[in-house]
């Protein structure tokens, strides 16, 4: 059943997209075109500068527009770049759109007005002023990918162009006399008509190489060129630069020493693109140079800088010609390194990827056996004297690399670690952790790369791990379990399935396995049997009920991660459940929802939009474990996809508000003997309250009406508990810069809790912790007062200017009020 106010969202979102300004804007191309070329033939400059000028917006707003109108359009290029009259500024506004349509275009666009456009481009080449002469020359590099956008048949005959670019860069890249600008902009295009053109250059090449090498050694234009031969070493047409390679070659070695961050990093890039193609022809003895220079470069203060260092090494090792000697010294001089960088907490990304690939490459070389590379991994993990035990991380990204490095070995090398492994887990259960720890987390990672059913037993030895005293061997053999099962569903997933129904003390750790198994799943892009996925189903909607939260939390997330792979089959389901009797399944499948709204784009939106208003209404449930659900659905769904809650805001955001009320019946009084507590079950629900109104105040702003929510509801918040406060102010100080004219309204009612908070003064025998916290409160609060201050028209009120007056007077208040305001 389709409620009216789904149906009214479905209806605006199905209208938003017929009329939205790009659609509206692509309509009147055609009309905008034919009025521009009528102002093109005027013979005001000023004109046609800023009939340019909106074509640059247009295409920068709605690329791949002018597909039918280039040939309307060419004839106005042509005119203002060679017309006498053009000043300089017209020349580089009509370069600038010429750059930005052939990049944002199909090439096969522009081949009918080729010749009429080349010519032009290339006679401002030559122009005397830089700034003309630059944007050409970047024109220039986007024509050369049009002329031969494919190197394998390709009807277009580019050949009588290649002649005619090439000169005039040439007399420019050669020309010492110019704008460092046009120097750069020579440079890079001239390697893009040597990698696109070098075939049809070929009596030209070595005399270009040599002024690209020159241009090498020049401080100004060096990091240019070393990016222009990259450009050139990966072109398909394996151009020959043997004229130059020795000393391009060495030259890039030197800049690895160079402390120019930038240089460095494209210099390994280009080493790596120059070793992948011309290989044959450097020097064993250059090899060992470049290892020797790059192992400088390998630590976690600069990841990226390591990852491509760690690529090249790998590109280095696995080039057939590489000598014994070069592997020696990789493992003299970078696996040191690499073991350091592998106890960092810091290690992560594509840097943890190279250095994965760099131990599948050692296994491979001779001077390092298998035996000696897994000992030297495993002992990075103990505890050392200067550092202690390793990080988590670290933990994880050795047992990794311990994966990566048995599947290079082979089966054999493989199986006898596993069985290494489980060894491990038999013989020290209860004693040396950090060892158990890191052979259960390298069993997971070996399990999900391979099928390890060929181990008897081994999901029941790393289920007594569940048993362990430490919680993150815990945590680990839940890992390991679920990665195992990863590796072989029809196995080892109905074993967990089982275990999870009949072991309710390990539950929470197996339906941890259970998520790593649906994670790994939803990764891989691979789909689940409906036998299996419907078991999965039934199960985790029984525990839906569960009295732990943790569970139910684990039940949610696997229940969103599966929505992200079978919308179709789960939104349904969890609508279903929004009316069950049990307040916690309710709860349960709301808060599924929430996991199931990632950032990027995906199929379940479509599925989710008319149905998501019946989850997020659930903000009105009577129970309270329900209405928080809501509010963090809400609040994920308004930061990560915004226009699927904007046709509901209107009904919602009355009932968001009610929430960020104190509610009597929520606080109760618990005897504790001597004394009594009282506790406030509706705390959490007014900070997650907050906290989504603080998210809709980014995303959806122009739906929210400030004057209504910041007196009453606001003006609470600010008379609240301390952790409600907090985001209390972080609102105040964001209404007050996107919506002054609704705060200066009702300034006069917000000063007395302002005031309250930072002249309270915590008891005589307070402890440290709630000393530290209410000088968090004061300084919290002394931001949204500081804020406050610069709204225009603030000094209007007298009770605002009289707080003001007192924060000056107060020689603590006005010390740390100084220190925001230069923060």
């Amino acid at each position: 059943i389709t409620t009216p106010i789904q149906l009214h969202s479905v209806l605006i979102e199905i209208t938003g997209l017929l009329y939205s300004p790009r659609w509206l804007l692509k309509q009147g191309v055609p009309k905008i075109v034919r009025s521009i070329n009528r102002q093109l033939r005027e013979k005001s400059i000023k004109t046609k500068v800023g009939a340019f000028s909106v074509l640059k917006e247009l295409v920068t707003v709605l690329p791949d527009c002018l597909a039918d109108e280039i040939g309307s359009l060419v004839p106005g290029i042509e005119k203002a770049l060679l017309d006498k009259s053009s000043s300089s500024n017209l020349k580089n506004e009509a370069l600038a759109f010429t750059r930005l349509v052939l990049a944002s275009h199909s090439p096969i666009v522009f081949h009918p007005y080729v010749k009429a456009l080349s010519g032009p481009i290339l006679s401002a080449v030559g122009e005397r002023y830089y700034k003309v002469t630059a944007e050409a020359l970047r024109v220039c590099g986007e024509l050369v990918r049009v002329l031969r956008p494919s190197f394998e048949g390709f009807s277009f005959d580019f050949k009588p162009y290649v002649h005619p670019i090439y000169k005039a860069i040439m007399s420019r890249m050669t020309n010492q006399d110019q704008d460092q600008e046009v120097k750069e902009c020579a440079i890079t295009c001239m390697g893009l008509v040597i990698a696109t053109f070098g075939d049809n250059l070929t009596s030209k090449l070595p005399n270009c190489l040599a002024v690209l090498l020159d241009r090498m050694g020049n401080e100004i234009t060096r990091l240019t060129t070393v990016k222009a031969f990259a450009v050139i070493a990966s072109s398909p047409l394996r151009i020959d630069i043997s004229s130059v390679l020795e000393n391009v070659t060495a030259e890039l070695t030197a800049f690895l020493r160079k402390a120019n961050r930038a240089l460095r990093q494209a210099t390994l890039g280009t080493l790596n693109s120059i070793v992948a193609a011309y290989g044959d022809k450097i020097s064993s003895s250059t090899y060992e140079v470049i290892v020797v220079e790059l192992s400088t470069l390998i630590s976690d203060s600069d990841l990226h800088m390591t990852a491509l260092a760690l690529e090249l090494c790998c590109t280095l090792m696995t080039d057939q010609r590489s000598s014994l000697k070069i592997a020696m010294t990789v493992r003299d001089r970078v696996l040191p390194q690499a073991l350091t960088l592998i106890r960092s907490s810091l290690l992560q990304g594509q840097a943890l990827v190279a250095l994965q690939n760099l131990f599948a490459g050692l296994v491979h070389s001779a001077n390092t056996s298998f035996e000696s590379l897994l000992d030297s991994l495993l002992s990075s993990a103990k505890p050392s004297p200067q550092s202690g035990g390793a990080a988590k991380q670290a933990l994880h990204s050795i047992a990794q690399c311990v994966a990566v490095l048995c599947l290079a070995a082979g089966d054999r090398k493989c199986s006898s670690t596993v069985s290494m492994l489980t060894d491990v887990l038999r013989v020290d259960s209860n004693t040396n952790s950090a060892k158990q720890h890191l052979a259960l987390l390298c069993l997971g990672e070996i399990g999900r790369r391979k099928d390890l059913s060929s181990h008897v037993h081994i999901e029941n030895i790393i289920i007594e791990s569940f048993q362990s005293p430490f919680e993150e061997i815990k945590s680990a053999a839940s890992y390991a379990l679920g990665n195992i099962a990863a590796g072989n569903l029809q196995k080892y997933l109905p074993f967990i399935l089982d275990q999870i129904d009949n072991q309710q003390r390990k539950q929470y750790l197996l339906l941890h396995s259970l998520k790593e198994v649906i994670v790994r799943q939803s990764v891989d892009k691979a789909e689940f049997q409906e036998s299996s996925l419907d078991k999965i189903l039934n199960l985790l909607f029984n525990h839906c009920e569960s009295e732990e939260e943790g569970v139910r939390n684990v039940v949610a997330e696997c229940l969103g991660k599966i929505a992200l792979m079978e919308p179709a089959k789960l939104v349904p389901a969890l609508k279903v459940r929004t009316t069950s009797s049990a307040a916690f399944t309710r709860a349960t499948v709301v808060i599924a929802i929430k996991y199931s709204l990632v950032e990027r784009p995906e199929k379940i939106d479509e599925i989710l939009y008319p149905e998501i208003s019946s989850f997020l209404m659930l903000i009105k449930d009577h129970d309270r474990h329900v209405r928080r659900a809501a509010v963090l659905a809400l609040s994920t769904a308004s930061h990560n996809k915004p226009n699927l809650i904007k046709g509901f805001l209107p009904e919602l955001l009355p009932l968001l508000y009610d929430q960020t009320l104190v509610k009597k019946d929520l606080i109760r009084t618990v005897d504790l003997g001597p004394f009594k507590h009282v506790v406030d079950d509706g705390l959490e629900l007014r900070k997650a309250a907050f906290e989504c109104m603080d998210t809709l105040l980014d995303n959806c702003l122009d739906l929210v009406n400030p004057s209504s929510f910041i007196v009453p509801y606001l003006k609470s918040g600010l008379e609240d508990h301390y952790d409600v406060k907090m985001p209390c102010h972080l609102i105040l100080s964001k209404l007050s810069d996107k919506c002054p004219a609704a705060v200066l309204a009702v300034l006069d009612s917000l000063v007395d809790p302002l005031q309250k908070t930072i002249n309270f003064k915590p008891k005589q025998d307070a402890v440290k912790q709630e000393v530290d916290r209410n000088e968090d409160m004061i300084r919290s609060a002394l931001r949204a007062i500081a804020s406050l201050n610069h709204i225009s028209g603030g000094d209007c009120s007298l009770r605002f200017k009289q707080l003001m007056e007192h924060i000056t007077r107060t020689i603590p208040l006005s010390e740390k009020f100084n220190s925001i305001r230069n923060e």
